[in-house]
């Protein structure tokens, strides 16, 4: 890898991870538009986990109450609502996990073909349109919300659907506010990335060539400090700009993928 692959990728997985626009998209874009090598699992491995400390550090507080509030409930048998936010977080997390693992192959095969990512980007880009024009006022998770927010997610599996996307659009279709929607796709990105994240490091041949530790530790760098402002940024926009501005570019980015596409293919 040299060093711009380095740094875009890594941006690519920083900004994508968060903003509901589909990193697989934008990661097939890359590799059709360069020649670059592929990156390994290593780098991929590295993104992730610099993405993971991103969002983990960007919901610090929270993160230290779930801990807090966990012990305590382990120990004298006492719930709050912050155990309560975590527990409903952890049933949310199942049903991607059942998914990913039922599917594994799946995933890894048939589902990374580039008609299906592109054809997903448009798909969803109507869903998030649709979440878009809906008013939730609602700040508090519900059971049930969890639950078919957490079936939503599982759509994630599929590349170009978009994780952060669709976990907005079902919190917003099922009453949540702006704000509030976001919060619950962010935090649910913690089991979500760190999954991910552990099940590319099962998958390491022992013997995997990847990336030189001084590219790992770039790109780990990269995508955490991207990520980090990415979330910044969009929950301090959210409620101003709405949710349409990536809908178009989700439209665009598949309009550009299908015409890359049929190019090949002739």
């Amino acid at each position: 890898m040299d060093r711009l692959q380095t740094i875009t990728l890594a941006l690519l997985q920083g900004i994508t991870e968060f903003l509901p626009i589909s990193s697989a998209a934008h990661l097939i874009l890359a590799s059709e538009l360069t020649d670059w090598p592929d990156q390994g699992l290593t780098f991929d491995i590295a993104a992730h986990l610099g993405s993971l400390a991103a969002v983990f550090a960007y919901y610090r507080r929270d993160c230290a109450a779930f801990t807090v509030s966990a012990w305590r409930g382990l120990r004298h048998r006492r719930s709050d609502a912050q155990l309560d936010l975590l527990l409903k977080i952890a049933v949310a997390t199942l049903p991607l996990a059942l998914c990913g693992l039922a599917l594994r192959d799946l995933v890894a095969g048939g589902l990374r073909d580039g008609w299906v990512i592109a054809t997903a980007t448009v798909t969803f880009a109507l869903a998030l349109w649709w979440a878009n024009s809906q008013r939730g006022a609602r700040d508090l998770l519900g059971w049930r919300d969890a639950l078919l927010i957490g079936l939503a997610q599982a759509l994630a599996i599929i590349p170009g659907v978009s994780r952060s996307g669709i976990t907005i659009s079902a919190a917003l279709l099922l009453g949540l506010s702006r704000p509030a929607a976001a919060r619950v796709a962010f935090l649910l990105a913690i089991p979500a990335i760190g999954g991910a994240a552990l099940m590319a490091w099962i998958d390491l041949p022992p013997d995997a060539q990847g990336a030189q530790l001084p590219d790992l530790a770039l790109g780990a760098v990269i995508a955490g400090l991207s990520a980090y402002a990415c979330i910044h940024f969009f929950i301090a926009l959210i409620e101003r700009i709405g949710l349409m501005p990536y809908v178009y570019y989700r439209l665009v980015l598949g309009a550009a993928l299908f015409m890359l596409l049929s190019r090949i293919a002739h």
